[in-house]
């Protein structure tokens, strides 16, 4: 079972789970799902972070500040924004380059060499994989071609027993566009603010659907 921290406390997930993180944009879902992973590092599981909207050292940066002083995982980013931004950026142990969030067979076979990686230097078997976001993917290409892409992409984490995270800004798309992608998850984390501001946020699919509580 993978747990899922202090974000959720007492909710587990099982392995091969695709777990969606939804809410409007500024709620602080990337940060809940940075801790979602941090919780897994700090038991020596494998990160890797595929991002399109943030460049690769600061993802790296973000889940260090997560972590603390605390022990960690093995870390992998798969950086699909500095080489657009007209860069040229060298591959290094823990961060490697795609051409654009277009490029998803770059990321598929990124996030294949590190999971084999992970697993041949330090024997990691459990790895959680966050996909931050999918709705900068949606900039890019139209709504099939991202589901197709997420089809294959949620199979992977499956066929590796990992913990998938993906993260999307709900109200930036209609609700065609929600329910489409909704049937590739197993789960969901909904984020909101409450009329005071607060940010709270209830999981969906993992037992019985929790109350809204705020964001620790």
């Amino acid at each position: 079972m993978y747990g899922l921290g202090d974000v959720c406390s007492g909710v587990e997930v099982e392995p091969g789970t695709n777990l969606l993180v939804a809410g409007p944009p500024m709620t602080g879902k990337r940060e809940l799902a940075i801790e979602i992973l941090a919780h897994g590092s700090r038991h020596g599981e494998g990160s890797i972070v595929v991002t399109t909207k943030d460049g690769g050292e600061d993802v790296r940066e973000a889940l260090r500040e997560s972590l603390g002083r605390d022990e960690s995982g093995p870390l992998g980013v798969v950086d699909c924004v500095s080489k657009q931004q007209g860069t040229s950026p060298v591959d290094t142990a823990d961060i490697a380059y795609v051409s654009s969030p277009k490029d998803m067979t770059g990321i598929g076979i990124q996030l294949s060499e590190f999971l084999e990686a992970f697993y041949k230097e330090g024997g990691v078997q459990r790895n959680r994989i966050l996909l931050h976001s999918l709705s900068t993917l949606l900039m890019y290409s139209n709504l099939q071609t991202v589901f197709r892409f997420l089809h294959v992409f949620t199979g992977r984490v499956q066929s590796a027993d990992a913990l998938g995270v993906f993260v999307i800004d709900s109200t930036t798309h209609d609700q065609q566009t929600m329910s489409t992608l909704q049937q590739l998850f197993d789960a969901q984390i909904e984020v909101r603010e409450d009329d005071g501001g607060e940010t709270q946020l209830r999981v969906q699919g993992v037992g019985e659907t929790t109350d809204w509580r705020p964001v620790p």
